[in-house]
């Protein structure tokens, strides 16, 4: 499969998977409905084959992966999507529960309205925690910001600050980290103070309450891009309501 040049990355934070375990079909159920004419009825097998899956709904849902599940691909070189699932430990993970992670990537068209339909559809159906979807390369960001040791200098690049690694956050519900669009079921909203209707205006603005309670809120009208200082100030803003986020408001 060729390699994404503009790409959006997602991932959702979910329970980990135990007995018959459906959430992955639910899923890919979920982004075939969102996006018409998605079709991941394929995988790639260990040796970097493209394998079709004539049964792919009864073999994902028996699939197994050291506790997540295996990719899952459109085999379109032009606009590859990919789907699969991987454990997080409990020795790595808040309050030592062993979470699901399930990891999307596919094209950014650029539109945060199609981007938050995807992560809603993932993270309700695959009943997450949190999660949340930016651009590729993101993730080398938020590693900065990670606090690896009590020596480490207390000011990461850009002004971000600095996050407790996840094992250090006391509940699955707390997030890691913001990103460009960020989802929080109930749990996590009530967990980090959100809606507040005389603080969150600019943020509800941009924001929608899924079937089950939660929230899709997206920080930017654009794709998030740090090097722009209006996407910086807004991630700002939001690491500054929400100190809860990182495990910040710790003692």
């Amino acid at each position: 499969m060729a390699a994404i040049q503009t790409a959006l990355n997602l991932i959702a934070y979910t329970p980990a998977r135990t007995g018959d375990d459906r959430r992955p079909v639910s899923v890919v159920h979920a982004l075939e409905r969102t996006l018409p004419g998605l079709r991941l009825e394929w995988t790639i097998t260990d040796d970097h084959q493209i394998l079709h899956l004539p049964q792919r709904d009864a073999w994902l849902a028996r699939a197994r992966r050291d506790g997540g599940f295996p990719p899952v691909c459109n085999n379109d070189e032009q606009q590859p999507v990919m789907l699969s699932g991987m454990l997080r430990s409990s020795s790595s993970a808040p309050g030592g529960h062993a979470l699901l992670e399930v990891h999307l990537e596919l094209p950014l068209d650029g539109s945060g309205a199609a981007a938050a339909d995807v992560l809603e559809a993932v993270a309700e159906n695959a009943r997450a925690f949190w999660g949340q979807a930016s651009p590729s390369g993101f993730g080398s960001e938020v590693a900065q910001q990670l606090r690896h040791s009590a020596q480490r200098p207390e000011s990461p690049p850009r002004g971000l600050p600095m996050l407790e690694l996840p094992w250090h956050l006391s509940s699955p519900s707390i997030p890691f980290h913001l990103g460009w669009l960020n989802y929080g079921s109930a749990d996590a909203a009530r967990a980090i103070g959100f809606p507040d209707v005389d603080r969150d205006e600019d943020l509800l603005a941009r924001a929608r309450r899924t079937a089950t309670g939660g929230w899709v809120v997206q920080l930017t009208d654009t794709p998030l891009d740090l090097d722009v200082p209006a996407h910086l100030d807004a991630l700002k803003r939001a690491y500054a309501r929400f100190p809860e986020i990182g495990g910040r408001s710790r003692p």
